[in-house]
């Protein structure tokens, strides 16, 4: 492409994805493109994707719905980059990712694209989705029961999946008051690590621990991830309200105690769950 065509697309505003893949291929080019894009590779540049992701759920979570095109952009921008990359190493395009990703969401579909009828239950919906993975890991020669459980997925969600796939084989308990007891005896296991054992060793029992807290989460359908993120924003928006009544108090929590500090979080917590908001 020309100078001249490639900036007419670059400064065109309704340009859309053609004139975003052409921003990022003028921001790598190795003679006149910006240096830290230059310098950048798939490894460099992964934990951005990854937190670009997180900042989507967060707008998501909180509702922010005006921050959310913005977001979504940045998680887009990622793929471009990506593309970008794999397209200078002579990998694939970003056309070859989006045509892929429409090949396979039509093969996927076979109830809305192709001649399969749509009157079926959301479980069996899953179902038929869960055949037609399996039958891509086959073809990609994934043949052991976890392959393809990706490497790069947070702790939590990662554990899920590994469970999921080892369930669909009938490795799994029946119920929940298994997990529990499981829960039981590694939590006493963890104990004895701390009393007797070396730091290596608290963190495998620790691991073991937080897997099955993983598994139980999973037979109560309850997502890991979403569970947590949930409890960290309740967490903060608690000890934010300590916080500020600690300033009205003249005090910072460093100026506080233990005492205190837990006495406010039991009260603002009382009054959470009588909807109403605790100050004094």
């Amino acid at each position: 492409m020309d100078q001249k065509t490639s900036d007419a697309i670059v400064h065109d505003p309704d340009g859309g994805i053609d004139r975003l893949v052409e921003i990022m291929r003028r921001l790598r080019d190795r003679d006149s493109g910006c240096p830290w894009d230059i310098e950048q590779d798939f490894a460099t540049i992964a934990p951005y994707t990854i937190e670009e992701a997180y900042e989507v759920a967060d707008a998501i979570d909180r509702q922010a719905w005006d921050e959310l095109k913005g977001e979504l952009g940045d998680l887009l921008f990622q793929s471009v980059f990506h593309a970008q990359m794999a397209e200078e190493a002579g990998l694939f395009t970003f056309h070859e990712v989006a045509q892929g990703m429409a090949d396979k969401m039509v093969a996927r579909h076979p109830h809305v694209f192709g001649d399969e009828t749509r009157d079926k239950s959301a479980d069996q919906q899953t179902a038929d989705w869960e055949k037609i993975k399996a039958a891509e890991r086959a073809a990609k020669a994934e043949v052991r029961v976890l392959d393809g459980v990706a490497l790069g997925l947070p702790a939590l969600m990662r554990a899920v999946k590994l469970q999921k796939r080892a369930a669909r084989v009938g490795f799994d308990w029946p119920s929940t008051d298994e997990v529990i007891d499981k829960i039981v005896e590694e939590s006493r296991e963890l104990v004895e690590a701390r009393d007797e054992l070396t730091q290596a060793e608290i963190e495998e029992e620790m691991g073991d621990l937080l897997f099955v807290m993983a598994n139980l989460a999973r037979h109560l359908k309850v997502d890991p991830e979403v569970a947590l993120r949930a409890a960290n924003a309740k967490f903060t928006r608690r000890f934010n309200k300590i916080e500020d009544i600690l300033a009205t108090r003249g005090k910072t929590p460093a100026e506080s105690d233990l005492a205190e500090m837990d006495d406010l979080w039991t009260r603002i917590k009382q009054a959470e769950k009588a909807g109403r908001n605790y100050s004094e």
